[in-house]
Parts: structure tokens; sequence; C-alpha cells
């Protein structure tokens, strides 16, 4: 049975990891020319991923490129003092299982996992997909698929083709986030340096691999600003319009925008769709319910959800008509717990008062300063979503398809192709 999978970011390479063990023949399309090897920004793996990752046999590698950041120190706009925490304790307190990671690191290690098993299409893209599964690229010759999957971010090709505008399904959160990197200027080695001001917040960070550092941007914004998630100049333009005079660290950073070799910009958005799936074509991760760019835990929901469909697929039979539905049972409370948490982080993380700069600077103090208990208590008394990613549960799938059923794969793909 022939899968086809839009993207080769996160949830791609694992959905096609778990197909090809399943019995399915899998094809993998990717925008970009090539695996990225950037780096990218960190990204978190939360218990359930980190499961996953596991049994993939990579979790090894995973944990051999964690960035290393243990540590955090705040510096709240107007106040000489800064507060120095224990980011280790903090994610301990949040989760019993995890590590942060470079986005591209990431990738990375998942293609590499499949790369010999799967047949990956690189510098192309979907145009149109037929009733019937047939589909057509921008580069390659037209060819029929029994399934197709978007696995292909909040901006979702895909989701396009088959469901329509993204507008239909996004809702604004209040909040924009930027990415650069630039020269580890300040020789940060385990360190993520923040500054927070009412309605913004700007971190530095290395990663002990990395040569260089990464600058994360975020700021609110009452509606959405007149900027396409494509044009560059103007998203630098409304950074350097939020940050101006927040810090000088800040303002140093800024000066960088129009050297620094990575760029990314985009609003933190969720999207919120009624279903993922119309007849042979569903999606997944990002593409399907992003729960919120740099906010939501999107990357851990991304790698559970591969991991569901795969072994809903596998478990039907390959019976999209009974998997799809199957799938979104199983993964429907996980993406609203997300889309929660998400709200309650971006709150969090980008303070609308100055109690609530106070609040952030001294509530990682505090939960970093306590013991282990006593740190996970006070986290779950002052955050609802306390604890969500760590109590994820889903199916232990059977490795492969019972063996009528991937015979019955294998008849199925030497009779399409003739």
């Amino acid at each position: 049975m022939r899968v086809l999978v839009s993207g080769a970011g996160i949830a791609g390479p694992v959905l096609a990891y778990w197909l090809t063990r399943r019995g399915f023949s899998v094809t993998v399309v990717e925008r970009a020319p090539a695996p990225r090897r950037t780096g990218g920004h960190a990204v978190d793996l939360f218990r359930p991923a980190m499961n996953i990752s596991e049994k993939m046999g990579v979790l090894a590698r995973v944990e051999e490129r964690a960035t290393g950041t243990n540590r955090m120190t705040v510096h709240r706009q107007g106040s000489r003092r800064a507060v120095r925490a224990d980011l280790s304790k903090i994610f301990g307190a949040a989760s019993g299982r995890h590590v942060e990671i470079m986005r591209d690191d990431l990738s990375e290690i998942y293609y590499d996992a499949t790369r010999d098993d799967v047949e990956y299409l690189f510098g192309d893209s979907i145009t149109a997909i037929e009733p019937d599964g047939e589909v057509r690229f921008e580069n390659a010759v037209p060819r029929r698929f029994d399934l197709v999957v978007g696995a292909d971010g909040l901006h979702s090709t895909v989701r396009g083709l088959v469901f329509g505008e993204e507008s239909r399904f996004s809702a604004f959160v209040g909040a924009y986030f930027g990415v650069m990197t630039l020269p580890n200027v300040s020789g940060l080695d385990g360190e993520l340096l923040m500054h927070v001001g009412v309605g913004r917040t700007a971190g530095m960070y290395g990663a002990r691999h990395l040569g260089d550092a990464r600058v994360l941007f975020l700021f609110r914004s009452e509606r959405e600003l007149d900027c396409s998630y494509r044009d560059v100049p103007r998203q630098k333009e409304l950074l350097r319009g939020a940050f101006a005079g927040l810090h000088a660290h800040v303002d140093r950073w800024l000066e960088e925008l129009e050297s620094t070799p990575a760029f990314y910009f985009d609003s933190i958005t969720q999207l919120r769709m009624d279903t993922w799936s119309r007849g042979r074509v569903t999606l997944v991760g990002d593409a399907g319910y992003c729960p919120g760019p740099a906010v939501g835990g999107s990357t851990s929901l991304a790698v559970v959800g591969a991991y569901v469909l795969a072994g809903e697929l596998a478990r039907a039979g390959g019976d999209h008509e009974r998997a799809f539905p199957a799938y979104e049972r199983v993964m429907a409370e996980h993406v609203r717990g997300s889309r929660e948490a998400a709200l309650s982080a971006a709150k969090t993380l980008i303070p609308t008062s100055r109690l609530g700069v106070w609040g952030l600077a001294q509530g990682a103090r505090l939960i970093s300063a306590l013991p282990a208990g006593p740190s996970r208590a006070l986290v779950r008394l002052t955050t609802r979503s306390a604890r969500l990613y760590d109590s994820v549960t889903v199916d232990d799938y059977p490795p492969s398809p019972p063996p009528d059923e991937e015979a019955g794969f294998r008849r199925r793909g030497r009779t399409e192709a003739g």
C-alpha cells in the first residue's frame, strides 16, 4: 500500500518510519532542496515523544544533540537585579523525561532513521490531489497513491489543496515570534539569557555543539499585523519596532538582523479544525492541529500524532475509513490539552503587566530553588496544564501488521504497478 507524505520536518519522517515497519511503501516529498542542516531553533521533547524516539532506536542521538541549556538569567525591564534560575529543575517539574534539542538536529536524526527504507523527493511540492489518489507535483511526473498525508507544517500545502484557505481554521493567539542566528559573542554555554518587559520577551541561548547562538523574540499584538509570513523585510521592521529600548543587549541583537544567516518569523496561531481527514487524505502535526508555535509543545504533539496515525492504519489493515476516525479520536483530547497549555504559556512567557513580569521571574526562581517534590507541587497549583505532556498515553501498537495483511499490501502494490 503506497502512502505519500508531504513534509520532511518532524512528523513526516516519524510517520514514514512507523509506516514502513508496518508494511507500507512510503514516499516523502519535501519543498526544501535537501535536509536542513542549519540547526533551527530549540524545541522540546517530553516523555511520550521521548518514549517513541527510544522505540525508534534514536534516543541516544537525541540526547547527544541536546542543547545542554540548564540555567536561565532573567532581566526585568527597569530592574538592575537579575534573577537566576535552574532550568533543569523547571523542566523537571513539568515533565519526568525531557530534552531540548535544535529542531533541524531532530529532523536530521529522524531522517537518518528512515532514508534507507523511504523514498524522499527533495526540491518538489504537491500541486494537486485527485479523489482517486492521483497526485501532481511541481517537478515530478504524476503518480497515484493509496493515501496522502499532509505533514507540512502550519502553512500546509496539502491542507490548502484539500480543505481550503488557512484563514478558515486559524485562530490568532495575540502574539508573534521570531528567531535569528548570530555569533555567540556572549559565550553562552548552557545558559538562556532573557529580557522581559510588558508584552515582549527576548532571549538568547547557545547549544553546546554549535558555534553560534539563537535569539528568540516574542511580542504581543492586539490584532493581526499586515505582514505576510514570506515578507522578511517587513518582519524585521516589526521586530525592531516591538523591541526597541528593551535593553542594550537586545538593541545589539537587533543590529544583527540584516546580517543574520538564518531568520524565521510568524504569528502564534492555533489551527482549529473539526476533522483532519477527507477521503484518502489526512493531516498530522502542525498541518492539522498546531497548538501555537513556540508555546504549545507542538513538536512532541507531532511525534505522538505520527506514531498514532501509523499505528491506527496498521491496526485497520490500511483501511483509512476506519483508521482516520480512530486516529482523530485518540488525538482529540491531546490536541485540546495542548491548545489550553499554549494559551497559558503565551500568557506567562509574554506578560501583560508589570506584575506578570515580576511573577515570571520570581516564579522561575522559586520553582528552581525548591526541592523536586515541592517544585512539582507548586507547578501543579499554579499551572492548569502542569505535566500535561507526561499525561499523554498512547497504545503500544504492534510493530508490524499481521502476516496476511502485510502480504495483502504487497499484492495490491504489485497489481497497481502493473
